[in-house]
């Protein structure tokens, strides 16, 4: 009986990745390749193997743990008759020693064929799959940006695609020289699709190096002992796109056509690590109806995006989203257009039919209320127009948006109230504890919205900067998924067109949204005579299921005393 140390292996890149789960106690018998905890990555829950069998003799991780590659989480009394005897189902000639202290992950796996052909200067093909479109399935390609026996290095945008609110780059994970390209422009991907073959040489085998190893560290997740029997497993390491390939794999969304379950008891607990918890905060989603897939029914990345795709499919079909309750409205049929002169029809865009879809959901199911009121934004005016020098200096242009966003801060933070979200199947309200506001850019091509995050604590000159460049992305359709999620509040200005007020539609699931009319020179009676004054006419639409008339007159108040009085954002 010998002691040897249990150390994290190669994640792939990952770095501090957290202990969710310890599978073993300290005098456990453990097999080699038995999973010893489970550690979370970005993107899915993955099982760190034991290198050996024997006996467990301390763990000295908890759960919550920060660990990284190379890092000490116990010791193991392993067994050097058992270990030889392992060895012997392998080789004819085993050396138990040597077969526990190097790379037990893999000496089961035909995976680490790759190895020999980097370290002898040979080349070898990798299958790039399709990843980060953040959830988006069956996106088109509108460009395909290198050729067959073009040379890539990492991160070179292999093809372009447009999802519902941006194009999007698909970066190389290798450096290499492109092979046979599998896909063609006009053609529909999903996360996981064949994209092209890639031939990698020893120069470029570096940026190659972290998919074979991440398919031995994730080869345990699948099996214990499949690999010493299954040959045929050597060829898994095409698969993987990432160091969680194989818990992907095991871990598979539940069916899409029942990720919707019953009302779940209010404070009831739900079993999902931290980046789970971030993505369905960003996509909206209630984590309390995702059936999880992953061990213990541990909820994974795989089922949120189940889940958000089972739902928009629902509601393209007519069906009740939970929560929403049926409109019980009839559908409008068309009449024959043709009969009464020349008609041309056009298919919707993504973008129209999905904003319209959101619009639609919104006003049958957000009870829609408008409070009016104008601002006296003469004096903003006068110093926004006096900070035009220093502009031109830093390179930044100071337009009335960033004062209506420090404005609509502050009184987020003086009325609460307003930054919530109702959750009417569990009876609760959802506070949140950040204010994200987004702001409606129109583009050519659509109503989209990006979100500054953090306005409150956020200077003007700063708020300018990147609202200007968000506006810009939006216009040119670069803006990515989660640059347009996670407000709390929306503005939407038609200042620069005209209009004196208008009901802007609440984006829901905030709770309420500002509409910005044309400002105007209107006379003012400031209690001895009319004063000519430069007015903002503020439309704010709010739910009123969760926001009372009352409230509403106190925020567009609020509204209207801290853009007249611009020292008052300094309190």
């Amino acid at each position: 009986m010998s002691e040897q140390e249990i150390r994290v292996p190669d994640l792939g890149g990952a770095d501090e990745v957290e202990v969710i789960e310890i599978l073993v106690s300290a005098g456990d018998s453990v097999a080699e390749e038995d999973p010893i905890l489970t550690v979370e990555t970005d993107k899915a829950s993955v099982e760190l193997p034991s290198p050996a069998a024997g006996k467990i003799v301390k763990i000295i991780v908890k759960v919550g743990d920060k660990i990284k590659e190379g890092d000490l989480v116990g010791t193991l009394s392993s067994n050097s008759a058992s270990s030889s005897d392992g060895a012997s189902d392998s080789a004819p000639e085993p050396e138990p020693k040597a077969q526990s202290d190097v790379a037990p992950a893999k000496s089961d796996d035909s995976v680490s064929k790759p190895a020999p052909q980097k370290k002898s200067g040979g080349t070898r093909t990798e299958i790039v799959k399709v990843s980060g479109l953040d959830g988006f399935d069956d996106i088109p390609i509108i460009e395909l940006n290198v050729s067959e026996g073009d040379d890539v290095d990492v991160e070179s945008a292999l093809v372009t695609v447009e999802s519902d609110k941006a194009t999007m780059e698909i970066p190389s994970p290798f450096a290499g020289k492109i092979g046979k390209i599998l896909v063609k422009e006009g053609d529909k991907i999903s996360e996981g699709d064949d994209l092209l073959e890639m031939i990698i040489t020893e120069d470029s085998a570096d940026d190659g190096d972290d998919s074979a190893d991440d398919a031995d560290n994730s080869a345990p997740a699948d099996s214990n002992d499949a690999g010493k029997k299954q040959p045929a497993e050597s060829e898994q390491p095409a698969k993987p796109e990432s160091p969680v390939a194989a818990s992907d794999t095991k871990t598979k969304p539940a069916d899409t056509g029942s990720v919707t379950y019953e009302v779940p008891a209010a404070g009831s607990k739900v079993h999902a690590g931290p980046a789970v918890r971030k993505l369905a905060r960003e996509l909206g989603a209630d984590l309390a109806r995702v059936k999880g897939s992953g061990p213990k029914s541990r909820i994974v990345k795989d089922d949120v995006h189940g889940y958000v795709k089972a739902q928009l499919q629902q509601a393209q079909q007519g069906a009740v989203v939970p929560g929403a309750g049926s409109s019980g409205i009839p559908g409008v049929k068309l009449p024959d257009f043709s009969q009464f002169g020349e008609v041309e029809r056009e298919g919707m865009s993504r973008m129209m039919s999905v904003t319209a879809l959101n619009m639609h959901r919104s006003w049958l199911n957000v009870p829609h209320v408008t409070q009016f009121e104008d601002a006296d934004i003469s004096d903003m005016e006068d110093f926004r127009k006096s900070l035009k020098p220093l502009g031109e200096k830093k390179g930044v242009k100071m337009t009335p948006l960033p004062f209506m966003l420090k404005a609509c801060a502050a009184a987020l933070a003086e009325l609460p109230q307003f930054n919530v979200a109702l959750d009417m199947d569990r009876k609760e309200v959802v506070h949140k504890r950040y204010i994200h506001i987004g702001i409606a850019v129109d583009t050519p091509h659509g109503l989209m919205v990006p979100v500054i995050r953090n306005v409150d604590q956020k200077g003007l000159w700063e708020l300018a900067a990147e609202s200007a460049e968000l506006a810009q992305k939006a216009r040119e359709k670069k803006l990515k998924p989660a640059e347009m999620q996670g407000a709390c509040f929306t503005i939407t200005s038609l200042g620069g067109i005209g209009g004196t007020a208008f009901t802007p539609i609440v984006n829901t699931p905030e709770v309420a949204i500002l509409g910005v009319s044309k400002a105007a020179m209107k006379p003012v009676w400031d209690g001895k005579a009319f004063q000519p004054r430069l007015m903002l006419p503020l439309s704010l639409s709010y739910d009123h299921r969760a926001v009372n008339g009352a409230d509403a007159a106190r925020f567009t108040s609020a509204l209207a005393r801290l853009m007249g009085d611009i020292r008052t954002l300094l309190l």
